[in-house]
């Protein structure tokens, strides 16, 4: 294999507020990544930093009385302190508020002067009267112009996926006051991003690019049509950098934040005597971006045309993945679903969470859905019960004589694994990580169908079986391994405990395909602890906010309206309704259906082996693989129904008049799948 010489970036999060387990989504996928390919032998730099300009550092600035720098300081460290915390490593963490990020702006900033891509007009722009500034697009919310979704930012809704500008938008509040924009007129600057339209189009739909619905989006919803002019400037008052040849603007936030990708890297060159130009002016270094869905339209759009005008390297893949929900609903901080990294870095293990990430982590933009108690099941199931026991049922039995000076006959387990390493490969150069978990507790399920035919405990009895004994351990703790060296990308300290264990650190890939023999067994330690039910519960609990702090969000209004589209029903009597059986049911499995429009096809599980089949007219809000785990109410007493599709044997609860305006029922933590609900 040819070593691969590689950059890795993620989005920078933003320095106004602290990491939460939606970021660490992003930032854990990225570590994959990097170890997995580190793994692999090749040279690999991963680089991120924060984004600190923009409104709302200076907002937060002025209202605690001290200087923007030392507040960003501040976040700096807190947000290293809580990657480290999740395992989440980079070679280099900086700043956009960095003199090597002012430079490379202006360098960029001279390319597109000298290729005639900048021009100037007045911009009708809304204004913060409380604040006394103009407002990014980010500190707009209201209704979204096209889907009528509430509570969305002023240039992206997250319901429907639109762009827009924060003038179109229903209904504005300023999200840094709450006060009511005022429309004022200012001069900007703008990129004249349509005279690369050719090339962008060429470069979004080459092949590996991006994945191929972010092609298709991009293609649909811009590319089809003339490009807008990017506004990249924000008058004064504004923190950021002043723009040399516009005195009184500054570059939008969005212009100098990819920037301050290079930048991190020339910072962390110069720290290590290396070449800036080998990383960012080389044709041999491949370029990889990690960013949310949100954000597709500039780091696929107008990032590559600032790289293609200034002569830099362009990426080879944007990487791009969906948003977290907690419990099947947006991370909220009222019911302790917006967990902060702190928090939960104070009471579970974060083992916890890079599994459950990359155990639903697939190559598509579909939203995650971290079930709560999904993920305690998972966790407990797969590397508590299937993984970890490997070793502690078996490892005690051979701490004095280590294993087997040969590897013994295992029946071609351990030749069908390592047959299993190029295929978990590829699954995680794909970011196709919920593959790769799969393929490797299968390889788990027979490992301990193997310890549980053998019985190691039983041989322990019976002197005369001593070397049986042996060999039985030695299979299984090098089937451990083989599963630890797949699962190190995910779980580097499980693999740093399982090299302490067996006396060889985990250092390469390849290290799956060949068994140990002859190497002293340490004692045992704990590795994976179940998880703590209620730990979950006391980190859902300390992440609770009663009231509303910083960014206010319109809530839906008790107006009457929707009581007056649908008005209660016929009375009926407490005979009729106890006859309707409602239950809690957890989704085992939600897929599409061939040829329908509406719905999507459930599993329900009731509890024990009782199963129900439901077809949901739910498909136009929901994405199946966000319901996986999470718990419903159906009906689980309604008469079958055949339809066009199959049987549907029950129906689940859902309220709202329809379209993307559905939103399913569920009870409150603690429920469990066959409780009846009254």
């Amino acid at each position: 294999m040819v070593p691969r010489k590689i950059l890795v970036t993620a989005a920078l999060p933003y320095a106004n507020g602290h990491l939460h387990i939606g970021h660490m989504l992003e930032h854990i996928q990225t570590d994959i990544w990097v170890r997995f390919q580190r793994l692999r032998g090749h040279e690999v730099l991963a680089v991120c930093a924060d984004d600190t300009h923009g409104t709302a550092t200076m907002i937060r600035s002025r209202q605690e009385g001290r200087p923007a720098e030392e507040i960003l300081a501040e976040m700096n460290a807190a947000h290293q302190r809580d990657l480290r915390g999740f395992g989440v490593e980079y070679d280099h963490y900086g700043s956009t508020h960095s003199e090597a990020n002012r430079a490379l702006c202006h360098e960029v900033w001279a390319a597109l002067r000298a290729a005639d891509l900048v021009v100037e007009r007045e911009v009708t722009q809304l204004f913060d009267p409380v604040e006394g500034t103009f407002l990014a697009d980010r500190f707009v919310k209201g209704t979204c112009p096209r889907c009528k979704s509430p509570d969305q930012y002023g240039d992206h809704c997250d319901s429907c996926n639109s762009t827009y500008t924060p003038a179109d938008l229903i209904d504005p509040v300023s999200a840094l006051s709450g006060a009511k924009p005022e429309i004022r007129t200012a001069m900007h600057l703008f990129v004249r991003i349509a005279k690369l339209q050719e090339f962008l189009a060429t470069w979004t739909q080459t092949e590996g690019r991006l994945q191929p619905e972010v092609a298709n989006y991009l293609q649909g919803a811009f590319l089809g049509e003339e490009l807008w002019d990017w506004d990249v400037s924000r008058p004064e008052p504004y923190f950021g950098f002043e723009i040399p040849d516009a005195p009184g603007n500054y570059w939008y936030v969005w212009f100098d934040a990819p920037i301050g990708y290079m930048a991190a890297t020339q910072e962390w060159c110069a720290e290590h005597g290396q070449s800036f130009d080998a990383w960012w002016r080389n044709p041999d270094t491949e370029i990889r971006h990690f960013i949310g869905k949100d954000i597709i339209y500039f780091h696929c759009l107008f990032w590559p045309a600032m790289v293609k005008t200034a002569g830099f390297t362009l990426p080879d893949r944007v990487q791009i993945h969906g948003m977290l929900h907690v419990d099947g609903g947006k991370m909220s901080k009222s019911k302790g679903t917006r967990v902060a990294a702190a928090a939960y870095l104070e009471h579970l293990d974060p083992a916890y969470i890079r599994y459950y990430y990359a155990s639903k982590l697939g190559n598509t933009l579909s939203d995650m859905d971290m079930g709560t108690d999904d993920l305690i099941a998972k966790i407990n199931s797969d590397l508590v019960g299937k993984v970890v026991n490997l070793a502690s049922r078996t490892s005690r039995f051979v701490a004095g004589m280590g294993l087997a000076s040969n590897y013994p006959e295992d029946g071609g387990l351990f030749a069908a694994a390592a047959a299993a390493g190029e295929s978990v490969a590829a699954d995680y150069e794909n970011c196709d990580y919920a593959k790769a978990m799969k393929t490797i507790m299968a390889l788990a399920d027979r490992a301990n169908e193997y310890v549980e035919a053998a019985q190691p405990w039983a041989l322990k009895r019976d002197p005369d079986r001593v070397q049986e004994l042996q060999d039985v351990c030695s299979i299984a703790l090098n089937l451990f391994r083989q599963i630890v060296v797949y699962l190190a990308p995910v779980l580097p300290t499980l693999a740093e405990q399982a090299g302490a264990l067996l006396g060889r650190p985990i250092v390469s890939f390849d290290e799956a395909q060949t068994p140990l023999v002859g190497t002293p067994v340490g004692k045992f330690e704990h590795m994976i602890q179940r998880v703590d039910g209620d730990a979950v519960l006391r980190v859902l609990e300390a992440s609770k906010e009663t009231a509303p702090s910083g960014v206010p969000a319109q809530a839906a209004t008790d107006d009457g309206a929707a009581l007056a589209a649908e008005p209660i029903g016929p009375q009926c009597t407490f005979d009729d309704f106890s006859r309707v059986d409602l239950r809690v049911a957890r989704v085992l499995q939600a897929e599409h259906v061939d040829g329908a429009r509406k719905l999507l096809k459930l599993t329900l599980g009731l509890g024990g082996d009782e199963r129900r089949q439901v077809f949901a007219g739910i498909k136009s809000a929901y994405e199946p693989e966000a319901l996986v785990g999470r718990l419903v109410v159906c009906v689980a007493n309604l008469a079958a129904r055949e339809m066009k599709f199959g049987t549907s044997e029950g129906m689940v609860i859902a309220a709202g008049p329809g379209g993307q305006d559905i939103f399913l029922l569920s009870p409150d933590q603690g429920a469990v799948p066959g409780q009846r609900v009254r």
